[in-house]
């Protein structure tokens, strides 16, 4: 696996239109109505993490979420982060 180069990462945002490309990493904040939501959506994350061996920094403030996907192995963004992504994107709020 190989990080992948700045107009590839360009490339592959519009796949997931929440999500931007900042700082290195793929970023994106989600707003919730009430602070248990934002601690169970960190948890379906954990558990998508987990099975993809791929773990993201998740930063909660009160009621928002503030997600950061690197892959530390290639020391930039790869297809694995993508992947998780759109795996995020896939989580019913």
């Amino acid at each position: 696996m190989n990080a992948l180069d700045e107009k590839e990462i360009l490339d592959n945002l519009s796949k997931i239109p929440k999500w931007v490309y900042k700082n290195g990493s793929l970023e994106r904040k989600i707003e919730f109505s009430k602070y248990i939501e934002s601690i169970e959506f960190i948890y379906k994350i954990a558990i998508i993490a987990e099975k993809q061996d791929h773990h993201p920094k998740l930063t909660s403030d009160y009621k928002s979420l503030f997600i950061q996907l690197t892959t530390h192995d290639v020391r930039g963004v790869s297809q694995k982060d993508f992947q998780l992504a759109k795996a995020i994107d896939a989580i019913e709020l």
